[in-house]
């Protein structure tokens, strides 16, 4: 008997691998929300699964995700970057993830990690929704829409509600996975 899976995976191994392995795992660790942060930036206007297919590209091409070293790239490696046929090669995205990553160590150094500061707007656990269907599932929300905010005004980019909804989705913010899935009381 196969077990019951969220819609919007079914059908493409990788994405149904990334639904069972990852998809609303709550995250606490900074380097692995960071990975995320960018990837999700890197999706606005495109599908997860153009994404999810180059993910291991832009591990690569980002230093396997290492803000400390994003934070410091020269005008060499974004024309670098720009160059690289295996990620998204949107200029303002790729210097995008600079100014991201270095007002990412500025939330560490005020709230003692990014962690810390991106749970405060859950109240320090994930909401658990009751996702009937996917496609009824919200795409932002007053949580998103205030963590987007706040994101702004600090000077990230690529953080509009959507995109940091979809963040949250990923990162167990926030349990969208429909009621009658096998991960739904996992995570």
């Amino acid at each position: 008997m196969t077990k019951h899976k969220c819609g919007w995976c079914v059908g493409d191994d990788l994405y149904e691998a990334y639904h069972d392995k990852e998809w609303g795992v709550p995250v606490y660790d900074d380097a692995t929300l960071f990975e995320f942060l960018i990837l999700e930036s890197f999706q606005a206007g495109l599908s997860w699964i153009t994404i999810l297919r180059k993910r291991n590209n832009f591990f690569d091409a980002f230093n396997q995700f290492d803000y400390k070293m994003i934070a410091n790239y020269n005008e060499d490696k974004v024309q670098e970057l720009l160059l690289n046929a295996g990620i998204i090669r949107n200029k303002l995205k790729v210097r995008s993830a600079i100014t991201n990553a270095q007002l990412f160590m500025d939330i560490q150094k005020e709230f003692g990690s990014f962690s810390k500061y991106l749970w405060a707007f859950v109240d320090g656990k994930p909401l658990k929704n009751k996702v009937i269907n996917y496609k009824n599932a919200p795409a932002t929300t007053p949580e998103s829409d205030a963590l987007s905010k706040d994101l702004k005004k600090r000077g990230f980019k690529f953080v509009g509600s959507t995109i940091v909804y979809a963040f949250m989705q990923a990162t167990g913010m926030v349990n969208d996975h429909e009621v009658d899935c096998f991960r739904y009381n996992e995570v």
